[in-house]
C-alpha cells in the first residue's frame, strides 16, 4: 500500500504531465480562460487516465510484450507485437473519450458547450498517450500500480489546469503589460509554477 501510495503522489507533484514534462500543453492553455471549464476538463482527464492506463498495462501484459501470448499459447512465446503499442493505446483512449463526451453532453451541456472542441482533442493530447508510455516505459509489475499511476497523473494535470486557470481569472484585472497580456503572461506564470514544482524533488519517497 505505502508503494501505491508513493506512486500515487510522486505522479503529482514529482512527475507532473505539466510541470515536469510539459506534456497536454495545447488544452493546458486554451481552456485555462476560467474556473469551471478548467474543472471540468481536469475531471475529465482524471477520468481518461483513470481508465487507460490499467486498460493499456492489460493490453501490453497480456499481448503486446514480447513472449505475453505465451499464456495463449506456448508456441507464441516468441510473438512480439510492441510495435502495435501506439496504435492500441491510441484506440483505447480515443474509445474513452467518446464515452466522456457523450457523458459530458448527455449531464451537462453548458460544460459541453464552454469545452467546445478540446473535449474530442482529449484523445490526442499528449498527456494522455504519455501516461501510457510511461507506464510502458517504467515496467509496473501490477495493476493497481498502473493505476495509481494513471490516477495521479490525472490528478497532476488538474491541479495544474485548475490552478493556471484561477491564476488567469485573477491577473485579468491586474495591471500587465500590453505585449504580455494573454498567452504571454500564461508562459511566464506556467515557468514559475513548473519551477515551483521542482521543489518536490527533494521528496523521499
Amino acid at each position: 500500500m505505502q508503494e501505491l501510495f508513493n506512486i500515487f503522489v510522486k505522479s503529482i507533484f514529482v512527475d507532473n504531465m505539466v510541470f515536469a514534462y510539459f506534456l497536454g500543453m495545447c488544452s493546458y492553455l486554451a481552456v485555462s480562460k476560467t474556473v469551471e471549464t478548467s474543472f471540468g476538463l481536469g475531471l475529465a482527464v482524471v477520468f481518461v487516465l483513470g481508465i487507460t492506463v490499467p486498460v493499456d498495462y492489460l493490453l501490453n501484459f497480456y499481448v503486446l510484450q514480447p513472449g505475453a501470448l505465451a499464456w495463449l499459447n506456448p508456441g507464441f512465446v516468441d510473438i512480439d507485437l510492441s510495435f502495435l503499442s501506439f496504435i492500441v493505446f491510441i484506440s483505447v483512449i480515443a474509445s474513452m473519450v467518446q464515452l466522456v463526451e457523450m457523458v459530458v453532453e448527455k449531464f451537462s451541456p453548458a460544460l459541453y458547450a464552454s469545452l467546445g472542441i478540446f473535449l474530442p482533442l482529449i484523445a490526442v493530447n499528449c498527456a494522455i498517450l504519455g501516461g501510457s508510455l510511461f507506464m510502458q516505459e517504467r515496467e509496473y509489475q501490477s495493476l493497481a500500480q498502473a493505476t495509481s499511476f494513471g490516477l495521479g497523473s490525472g490528478v497532476g494535470f488538474f491541479l495544474a489546469i485548475v490552478g493556471i486557470a484561477a491564476i488567469r481569472e485573477k491577473i485579468r484585472y491586474s495591471n500587465v503589460p500590453g505585449p504580455l497580456r494573454g498567452l504571454g503572461i500564461t508562459f511566464i506564470i506556467t515557468g514559475l509554477m513548473g519551477i515551483a514544482f521542482m521543489s518536490f524533488l527533494g521528496i523521499k519517497l
